[in-house]
């Protein structure tokens, strides 16, 4: 996980060939969901769900890069398959688990964005190796077009959800009239 966090191209090279580690990344993307639940001080049945969540998630973006990526857009070279991609999204989340370090409420949102800025980063290096591309930015677009469904599903979820409040937990202050 710290080669994964520290983005070497080479653990995202190895976990891409060694097809016996994709429980060892599943337990990557578990781990940091599990960061982020406890942090934030989730009861431990919602850190479970999270957790489980977050394992569906990972395997949805990751099927979702490789169409994008390897069926869509594909370099003239990309050569991969899915659990190559599956399996270096995954260890793209180690920095996903410094989300433990929210548990320090004065600084869980600094932590939440460093986390996630980084991962980000992480999965951008995964999935240019992964699909053999050249160009990280090719890579950022490819992993834009899931990240850009999965704040669409939130926002559609909070709108279900919130009860009719513009941000949950804050209600807006009644509209007062001059008269």
């Amino acid at each position: 996980m710290i080669r994964a966090a520290r983005l070497e191209a080479a653990l995202y090279a190895e976990v891409e060939a060694d097809k016996t580690a994709t429980s060892q990344a599943a337990a990557v993307v578990f781990l940091a969901s599990v960061a982020g639940g406890i942090s934030t001080g989730a009861q431990p049945i919602e850190v479970i769900l999270g957790a489980l969540l977050g394992l569906g998630g990972w395997y949805l973006f990751a099927y979702v890069v490789y169409w994008v990526g390897a069926k869509w857009l594909p370099e003239p070279h990309t050569d991969t398959n899915f659990g190559a991609l599956l399996r270096a999204v995954g260890f793209a989340n180690a920095p996903g688990i410094l989300q433990l370090f929210g548990v320090l409420t004065p600084i869980r949102e600094l932590v939440f964005f460093v986390a996630g800025m980084w991962s980000l980063v992480a999965m951008i290096t995964a999935v240019r190796h992964a699909l053999s591309y050249e160009s990280s930015w090719r890579a950022l677009g490819v992993c834009t077009i899931p990240l850009l469904g999965r704040l669409l599903l939130y926002v559609m979820a909070v709108a279900m959800f919130s009860q009719g409040e513009v941000v949950p937990g804050i209600e807006e202050p009644p509209v007062q009239t001059p008269w």
